[in-house]
């Protein structure tokens, strides 16, 4: 079971995902994505797909028209985890926009 990120951790959050933000009454991040139009949307979907099924960990998210929402918690653990500053940092990798 993965442990939740500890305070130096999540301190660090900012920093290394600096284009996601913790959420409201939530121990998970998010990030708010507009493309193009729909095909886009749903092909940068597609490819975060392979990369979740690949680390087995799977993101909250959806889809309307260009616009695609994600939510990034580990439920196992209660909350944030590494486990998802990985998938974050895979997400930013697909998108051109991080380390």
């Amino acid at each position: 079971m993965a442990a939740k990120l500890d305070p130096a951790a999540r301190a660090a959050l900012a920093d290394l995902l600096p284009d996601w933000s913790i959420m409201d009454g939530r121990d998970a991040i998010r990030r708010s994505l507009r493309f193009a139009d729909f095909s886009e949307a749903w092909g940068f979907m597609s490819r975060v797909a392979l990369l979740a099924e690949a680390q087995d960990h799977h993101p909250e998210w959806s889809n309307v028209y260009s616009r695609v929402e994600i939510v990034l918690t580990t439920h196992d653990a209660g909350g944030l985890s590494e486990r998802d500053v990985r998938l974050a940092q895979s997400i930013d990798r697909v998108l051109g926009s991080g380390g």
